[in-house]
This record gives C-alpha cells, sequence and structure tokens, in this order.
C-alpha cells in the first residue's frame, strides 16, 4: 500500500418563501460564557483525567473568534423553551401546492341538513388524537452545556462546545446517531481547561422529546454515549498530523457511514481571523472501523486550500472550495453519495461532487456537477460551478421524504439559520426559507445540522449559540 493511501492512526501518543418568527421567551439574565459564573469554580472530580491537551487557541474568550457570528451579542440572555407564531410557507412538494391551491377555490361548505335539536344522536365517537403540532420552529432543549439535562459537564467534562453534527452510524444491529462537536473545553479550573479540538457523543435517541439524550460513557465501549480518555471525560478523536506548520484546530464538518465505516470530513485551521472568517491548511477524511472509538486519516484525501500548505502535497484547483463538507445520502434509486463543500469562513458559495459509496475515500474518483456543461465532471474539482450562491456556511443536507425533495440548511450572510429545496441534489435550488431569524437569538446562532432520522414533517437538528458556547436542539414542522 503507498503511503499516499495509507491510513494514518490517531492515537493519545500521536496527540499531545419558508418565512417565520420566533416568539422565544428571554430567560433572566444568565452567564453566557460557561467559564465564567458558577460554572467556573466547578471542581473535576478526583478520579478525573486532566489529559493533556492542545493550547487554548488566542480568541475571544478563549474561544475561537473566526468561529464567532458577526454582530453577536456576548452578554446576551440565554433563550428558554418558544415556539413559533406564524406558519411556514412555501416549501410544499408540487403535488401538496395543488392540493392547497384546489382548498383555496374549494372551500369546505357547511351541510345542507343540520340536525335538528330534539333528533336522537348517534353515541358520541372515541375521542380523536390531538391534532399534530401547528407549522414552524421551536427550541426543544439544549443538548450540551449547563443547561443540558444531559450533564455533560459531570459526565463528559464539557462545559463548552459547538456544531453537534449528527449520521446515522449504519448499524443494524446497533443503530445510533454519531453526534461529532467542535472545540471543546471542560472544567474551567483545570490548567488549559481540558481544552479538546473536537470531540463524539453517541446516542439511540428518537422521541427528541426534551433534547437528544445521551447515555452514559464507557471508557473502551464503542457503543457508550462517547469515546472516553478516562471516567467522565470524553476525548479528542480527531489530533493533529503534523502535516501543516500552522494548525490552530482541527474542525469537523461532516460525517456519514458506509455500512458501519464511519467516515468524518474535517478541517484543519490554519489561522482564526475576523469573526465569521478563518484560513484553512486542507479538509480531509478521517475513518473510524469501530462506530467512532479510534480514527485514523486517509492522507489521500487531503485537499489543500492553496499551494504550500502542506510539505510534498501538490495543490489541485478548485480544491480550496472543498473545506468545509457536507455529506449527502440520496432519495431512492441513486446509487451515489453525495458532498457539497464551501470555502474556509463563511462567506462562500456552496459546489457540490459526487462518488460510488466504495470510494468516500478516493478524491480521484469524485465527479463534479458544471452547470455550463450540465454534466457531472470526474476528477476536476477545478470544473465545479457554484449551486448555491454566497454566502454560505455550515451547511447540512438530506432528502426529505415528505416534501420529496431535497433539503438543505446553512446559516447566511445575516447569521440567520434558513433552508432550500431542490428536486435534485444538484438543483436548482429554491430562494432562502428562513428557518431561525438571528434577530431572535442575539448571542449568535450558527451551524445547523439535521438530525438524519427526521426525514418528515417534523424537521430536528442542532444549532450552536455562541453566547452560551454550546448546542441546542431546534424543531421545525413543515405545513
Amino acid at each position: 500500500m503507498s503511503p499516499r493511501h495509507r491510513i494514518v492512526p490517531i492515537s493519545m501518543a500521536s496527540s499531545a418563501a419558508l418565512t417565520l418568527s420566533l416568539a422565544m421567551v428571554i430567560a433572566p439574565p444568565a452567564a453566557a460564557d460557561p467559564c465564567t459564573g458558577a460554572t467556573a469554580a466547578i471542581q473535576p472530580p478526583a478520579a478525573s483525567n486532566t489529559e493533556a491537551t492542545p493550547s487554548l487557541p488566542s480568541s475571544s474568550n478563549g474561544r475561537p473568534v473566526g468561529q464567532q457570528p458577526s454582530g453577536a451579542d456576548e452578554d446576551a440572555p440565554l433563550p428558554r423553551l418558544g415556539h413559533v407564531s406564524e406558519a411556514l410557507l412555501g416549501v410544499l412538494s408540487p403535488r401538496e401546492a395543488q392540493v392547497d391551491q384546489q382548498a383555496a377555490v374549494d372551500p369546505v361548505q357547511p351541510s345542507p341538513n343540520p340536525p335538528q335539536a330534539n333528533e336522537i344522536q348517534p353515541a358520541p365517537a372515541a375521542a380523536p388524537p390531538p391534532p399534530p403540532a401547528p407549522p414552524g420552529t421551536s427550541l426543544v432543549g439544549w443538548v450540551t452545556g449547563p443547561e443540558s439535562p444531559n450533564n455533560t459537564v459531570g459526565r463528559f467534562a464539557v462545559t463548552g462546545t459547538d456544531l453537534g453534527i449528527m449520521w446515522d452510524n449504519g448499524d443494524s444491529d446497533n443503530r445510533q446517531i454519531l453526534m461529532a462537536f467542535g472545540d471543546t473545553y471542560g472544567y474551567c479550573t483545570v490548567k488549559g481547561q481540558q481544552w479538546r479540538y473536537n470531540m463524539l457523543l453517541r446516542t439511540q435517541d428518537g422521541a427528541l422529546a426534551k433534547t437528544i439524550a445521551v447515555p452514559d460513557g464507557q471508557v473502551s465501549n464503542k457503543y457508550s454515549g462517547s469515546p472516553l480518555w478516562a471516567p467522565g471525560l470524553s476525548k479528542q478523536i480527531i489530533n493533529s498530523t503534523k502535516w501543516a506548520s500552522n494548525e490552530t484546530g482541527i474542525i469537523p464538518t461532516s460525517g456519514i457511514s458506509v455500512g458501519t465505516t464511519q467516515y468524518l470530513n474535517f478541517m484543519s485551521i490554519r489561522s482564526w481571523d475576523s469573526p465569521g472568517r478563518w484560513t484553512t491548511n486542507f479538509s480531509a477524511i478521517a475513518v473510524s472501523p469501530d462506530n467512532g472509538e479510534h480514527w485514523g486519516i486517509y492522507p489521500g484525501t487531503v485537499r489543500t486550500a492553496a499551494p504550500d500548505r502542506v510539505s510534498g502535497v501538490t495543490h489541485v484547483p478548485g480544491n480550496e472550495n472543498f473545506q468545509m463538507g457536507a455529506f449527502l445520502r440520496p432519495g431512492p434509486g441513486d446509487p451515489y453519495l453525495y458532498s457539497f463543500g464551501t470555502p474556509s469562513g463563511r462567506g462562500g458559495s456552496a459546489f457540490i461532487s459526487r462518488v460510488l459509496p466504495a470510494y468516500v475515500p478516493a478524491p480521484t474518483k469524485y465527479e463534479y456537477w458544471n452547470s455550463a456543461q450540465n454534466a457531472w465532471v470526474p476528477n476536476n474539482p477545478g470544473a465545479a460551478t457554484p449551486v448555491i450562491p454566497g454566502p454560505v456556511s455550515e451547511m447540512s443536507a438530506q432528502y426529505n421524504a415528505y416534501l420529496k425533495q431535497y433539503l438543505t440548511v446553512y446559516g447566511n450572510g445575516n447569521n440567520d439559520i434558513v433552508a432550500r429545496t431542490a428536486p435534485a441534489p444538484q438543483g436548482p435550488w429554491s430562494p432562502e426559507r428562513l428557518l431561525v431569524p438571528s434577530s431572535q437569538f442575539p448571542g449568535g446562532v450558527y451551524a445547523p445540522f439535521l438530525h438524519p432520522w427526521s426525514t418528515g414533517r417534523e424537521l430536528y437538528y442542532n444549532v450552536s449559540l455562541w453566547s452560551a458556547y454550546n448546542v441546542m436542539l431546534m424543531k421545525t414542522v413543515l405545513p
């Protein structure tokens, strides 16, 4: 096996027109930064491992400033559960739209012969089931942090984190959702605040009534709530390869399974710049054969963002547009897997590629959509043309069985969470429809990631809130 296709193992030794408004109920002011206020004084259990972790980035409140949505209010109070006050518009499939248009033309008429008061009426029928939730969006609950019922502080040493990228592990014997998170810190009283560039949680929760429930973690148990360094301490799953001379972050961007093999696309951060802007060294794909417990990296998957970012790796023009990924499992009958790509930061357009599942870690097998040719071009990322105009940031995509359309969600230039629909992965994509307006979350929302089991009328997705630096579960009910 050539070095370019060899998997590099990772070990502890190697690391040192949808419009709505949210009627959000705002809680009293609270300490939003997990390392201020009462949480800052929490001591780790005596048995808690204080494994050496990466150096804290030089940034706002110890967090990467580039991740901060522009205009976010660091001191914004935490939101409580809240519901949408207006229905969603414009997300109907053509069939459903026709039904609605017909209903508008032929409204329901009252019965011409209403029963008389003295007539004997039949026995009342059994009480009907409760009506479905009205269309719109609500905040379900916190997935991570001090406000979460998951107690991620006490069980995983996770006081603050972001992202929460979700994918199905493909294991028919033990079906789970895997969730990958970005920069994470734990007990603030520990030197270095137990900083980790990334970490992973697992769940089998399909009810999602209050949040995404995560079970306890167990060391070396590949189905437990999290891969652990030690009891009560989630480990960093992807560590530095040292391929880049300057690296200040290793951030997951998308995950998918092929059989029971897990693939995770990630980006190597060269520098965190101004809010919403960062520079990458490269993106690459990590692989896990054991449900996310251990990970290795394919050197041949490295996509440099510019020449000379990685010694010995030739820059391929067009790879700068695939620094952040968004895997997409297609609808019925399509043999390919798809992967959207965006450049570093939050200002770029979205491009798309496709590959047969057996070749996910083989970049030369990918094809790229070129709208001018109306064709998929093999092995040439430079041929890819935008399918969604920028700014597009931290996106997630799925085939929605209720809409019978492809659906993508992402953050736009106004720091809103928006959605688009399309009949095919390459489009044409509809105009942006608003899901979560930034005005309702002055603390700064970003990074919406769809739950892969919610492909019907009810959509569940994780969203990060910068001021709290934690992840919350949102729910949108389509009309």
